[in-house]
């Protein structure tokens, strides 16, 4: 990590159906408007690192950077990653071959190296919360996007990262599929809100939060009655802190 005064942070929030970022100054102000590109598909690790270096080249010059990625990060390590181990991107097939490639895919020193900058990659999820959280209690982040993002702290810390996204719900369907775009799509934004709240409601005796954060680009499409119901402790954020969290994410202690 950077050490003395670090003016300015890139940040990129990486989704399944498209990546943008922009600039941050320490207070986590934007200095220019975010850049958003479509995600390219088939997408192999080279291809990934590629395109988030031209788009950061679109943006001011900044000192260091932050990435926020779908999937199992460890360390800044890929595990595991769900979509861009597909063949034309999310519900296409999966390709053997990109599994293979990202699997224990270093993508912090891949990027570090292509930017020339300190680079932190997280889970997509822990950069938003990072944005959100008051950092009291326990405080669990969940992203509505193409999928689920999960992201748990505690009094301000982050927790080792849950992918929550894959696990099942019913019927053999994930938590992916149960409440992502493409059901909203299908659904549309009533049962889907439904939908949402059942996970709510489902996953509060599991975690036992103080307050749970709905972000994502799909949280605004909550229906008013659907989060009503939810309860006090839940709060809708903009999709912002996906960016926003860039230059907080930093400063994160992490539970062991």
């Amino acid at each position: 990590m950077q050490t003395g005064r670090v003016a300015f942070t890139l940040t990129i929030d990486c989704g399944g159906g498209g990546i943008k970022g922009s600039v941050l100054d320490e207070a986590g102000t934007m200095r220019a408007q975010p850049i958003r590109v479509p995600t390219p598909y088939p997408l192999p690790p080279d291809l990934f690192v590629k395109t988030l270096v031209t788009l950061g080249e679109q943006l001011p010059s900044a000192d260091r950077v932050t990435v926020g990625m779908p999937g199992m990060i460890r360390h800044g390590v890929v595990v595991a990653t769900p979509h861009y181990v597909t063949r034309s991107g999310p519900r296409t097939k999966v390709d053997p071959e990109l599994v293979e490639a990202w699997h224990g895919f270093d993508a912090r020193t891949a990027l570090a190296e292509a930017f020339g900058l300190p680079t932190l990659v997280l889970n997509d999820a822990e950069v938003h919360g990072a944005g959100v959280v008051a950092g009291t209690g326990c405080e669990l982040v969940l992203t509505l996007g193409t999928g689920l993002g999960c992201a748990l702290f505690d009094g301000g810390e982050l927790a080792p990262h849950l992918e929550m996204s894959q696990a099942p719900i019913r019927w053999g369907t994930s938590y992916d599929t149960y409440i992502g775009e493409h059901e909203r799509r299908r659904l549309g934004d009533a049962l889907w809100s439904r939908r949402v709240r059942n996970v709510v409601d489902g996953l509060r005796p599991v975690f036992l939060w103080d307050r749970v954060y709905l972000g994502g680009g799909n949280s605004r499409l909550i229906t008013p009655t659907q989060l009503a119901r939810m309860g006090d402790d839940v709060v809708v954020v903009p999709n912002t802190a996906g960016i926003v969290g860039g230059v907080r994410a930093w400063t994160l202690g992490h539970r062991s």
